[in-house]
């Protein structure tokens, strides 16, 4: 029987933990949260400070007990859930329900690695549960049960059953409904390039207009370029300028989760919720050979701070394979204002476990993710890059065209840079031409293009802004997203994020009648008032009730006067329904419009509406929505008879 019990929060965890460990331990997993407030009702008791009636989840009383069975049997518990709010919430309320059936020690442990040496010294080095970190959670938890309840059934009354609305998702709701307004309300405008194909003795390039009389062109119809064309064609150019400059690259800081997730959608097509899946099953342990090992630090986190031992590891395998690419000492980033700093950056755990040596034991996307993590955890502790531009310029009466090239000339920390490679490791060629060099143009290239709108965000974009805006902390970033998807509010269409017809109308109530809920600076004000809490400055209670009651008033006030928006959106269809007689009408349901029956619920007759005509069999295509993913496509109305889907929105 082991003499000191470890719990964790999941299974995997777990199994890589408990195999560093000898049989004095024995590692069990708490699988989350098993004491929280109930789905049912608000569970806030206002009148005394606010404070939650917790119980313990559903589905997980059976967990409990055997945890609390275990505890009987030894003589140390030691709660080892994540380092961060939620994981000392965990551990709280773990040390509150076993505390009473044991007489066993009870400790807090915490560690950002699992490696046999970290796990090692947090069981050597037990410390207690944080209070303050506890009450920026309960704080946190009874911030949002008290929005999203109330609300949720606002919503309910007058908009449609089933709807909610959260404290954080909202704001990033609003953000991307205001992106939508400026994508639709753009107009693009006509505007004109040339280039010009060039020859300089034996040697042929292309050039672009840079200049036109003296000032950057401007052409806004093609007549304008094809003027420049006949001012010029006979005109024989000459190099009247050559230009090099040296630009130092520096590395980038290693990966907060913010940046993680952002790269990893930008470099390898990741959602922000499957990057930090991925992100888990490293940090949780992996097994090589007869060994279990985690393979990078904590994936939560906004510090770039790297623990001196991992620094000095990394500088030793640097010397050893990039000795003339590794600084005296190593580098050290500075640590942003509104960063945590409670974990290091994400790094991987052994710096000597190389993408390339572990390829055989991750799979596709752990090793994607793997190599970017210590690709740019590697080169952040290497030597600058160096580049030379040349830029030549050639002149041709009142034209200026421009041909320039990039060389590499000192690669540095570019050299471990594989997925992380970009346009600045790269050479471009340029020709060898000196001052006043004869040019002729042997051919002209004009080219139509049409300014660019604003972008509608991606999972990248929008978790940037979020930091930005100090919204959101590390871990929330990812379950943002999912939540206004899960709710159809929002859909992803080419990686890019777009409003509903649900999402926006969600939207414009809440600014209309919500305006501090959904306003920026109003929720990051408020989760900097939480990371005051977590340092002990700022008491929970009060917090809350400076927020509670001027919204608790604007509520009731909404719901007195907000007028019922029910069956606003049912549109006769001018057809009968085929089972009762009763008009069709088509109506705005959670996954978007539909059709149903006017008779319900005596008739619960619906079905989708018709968006194209199948390729395969001449039926109706419909939009459906993947169950498990939640990815939007098109199939046949036939189905299962015609198996027919594509992801292409057909022509309407």
């Amino acid at each position: 029987m082991g003499k000191t019990l470890i719990i964790v929060e999941s299974p995997a965890k777990a199994k890589t933990i408990e195999k560093y460990l000898g049989p004095d331990f024995k590692v069990r997993a708490s699988m989350g949260h098993l004491i929280d407030l109930p789905k049912s009702r608000i569970a806030v008791d206002i009148e005394h400070d606010f404070m939650p009636e917790y119980i313990t989840v559903r589905g997980k009383a059976k967990l409990l007990k055997e945890l609390q069975s275990e505890a009987k049997k030894v003589e140390r518990v030691l709660l080892a859930s994540d380092n961060d709010r939620e994981g000392e919430a965990i551990a709280w309320h773990l040390a509150n329900a076993i505390a009473p059936k044991t007489k066993a020690q009870i400790q807090r442990i915490s560690f950002n690695e699992i490696t046999p040496q970290a796990i090692k010294t947090a069981v050597a080095n037990p410390g207690i549960i944080d209070e303050a970190k506890i009450n920026a959670q309960k704080a946190r938890r009874v911030l949002d049960r008290l929005v999203g309840y109330n609300l949720s059934p606002l919503l309910w009354k007058k908009v449609k059953n089933g709807l909610s609305a959260g404290r954080v998702q909202s704001v990033a709701l609003r953000l991307i409904c205001e992106r939508e307004r400026e994508v639709q309300a753009f107009i693009p405008q006509e505007y004109w390039s040339l280039n010009a194909d060039c020859r300089s003795g034996k040697t042929s390039f292309s050039a672009q207009l840079v200049q036109w009389k003296g000032e950057k062109p401007d052409f806004k119809k093609e007549t304008d370029v094809q003027a420049v064309i006949d001012a010029i064609k006979d005109v024989m150019g000459k190099v009247s300028n050559i230009c090099e400059t040296e630009k130092t690259v520096r590395p980038k800081p290693p990966f907060t989760t913010s940046q993680l997730q952002q790269t990893a959608a930008n470099r390898l097509g990741f959602t922000s919720k499957k990057t930090m899946q991925v992100a888990q099953m490293l940090y949780e342990g992996v097994n090589v050979d007869s060994s279990r090992v985690g393979f990078i630090t904590y994936m939560r986190t906004d510090s770039v701070r790297i623990a001196k031992s991992a620094l000095d590891e990394t500088h030793t395998w640097l010397r050893k394979h990039y000795p003339e690419d590794t600084p005296p000492r190593p580098i050290e980033y500075a640590v942003g204002s509104k960063a945590q700093d409670a974990h290091e950056a994400i790094r991987p755990t052994y710096t000597e476990y190389t993408p390339e040596q572990m390829k055989d034991y991750l799979t596709r996307d752990q090793l994607r993710l793997y190599s970017i993590i210590w690709e740019r955890f590697v080169s952040s502790q290497m030597n600058n890059a160096k580049t030379k531009t040349v830029s030549i310029d050639i002149q041709a009466g009142d034209a200026l065209f421009r041909v320039s090239g990039t060389t590499v000339i000192q690669k540095g920390f570019l050299k471990v840079l594989k997925l992380l490679a970009s346009s600045e490791g790269k050479n471009t060629t340029y020709p060898h031409l000196k001052a006043e060099d004869a040019v002729t143009f042997v051919g002209f290239h004009k080219e139509q293009h049409w300014t660019q709108g604003p972008s509608r965000y991606t999972d990248a974009s929008i978790v940037k802004t979020l930091e930005e805006k100090g919204i959101g902390r590390p871990s929330t970033y990812a379950p943002i997203i999912s939540v206004l998807l899960d709710r159809y509010y929002v859909t992803r269409s080419n990686k890019q994020l777009t409003p509903t017809v649900l999402g926006r109308l969600i939207n414009d109530m809440l600014v209309e009648y919500f305006f501090n809920v959904v306003n920026t600076d109003f929720t990051a004000d408020m989760e900097s008032k939480l990371d005051t809490v977590e340092e002990d400055k700022l008491r929970w209670s009060d917090m809350l009730r400076e927020f509670w009651f001027p919204f608790k008033e604007r509520v009731d006030e909404v719901a007195k006067t907000l007028e019922s928006c029910k069956g606003v959106f049912d549109e006769p269809t001018g057809e009968s329904c085929e089972k009762c007689g009763k008009p069709l009408v088509k109506k705005l349901g959670r996954f978007g419009y539909f059709i149903a029956c006017s008779g319900f619920p005596a008739c619960h007759n619906t079905k989708p509406i018709p968006v194209g005509v199948c390729p395969k069999c001449g039926g109706n295509l419909v939009r459906r929505r993947a169950r498990r993913k939640g990815r939007e496509f098109y199939g046949c109305s036939n189905y299962p008879k015609c198996e027919y889907l594509t992801y292409t929105k057909p022509k309407e």
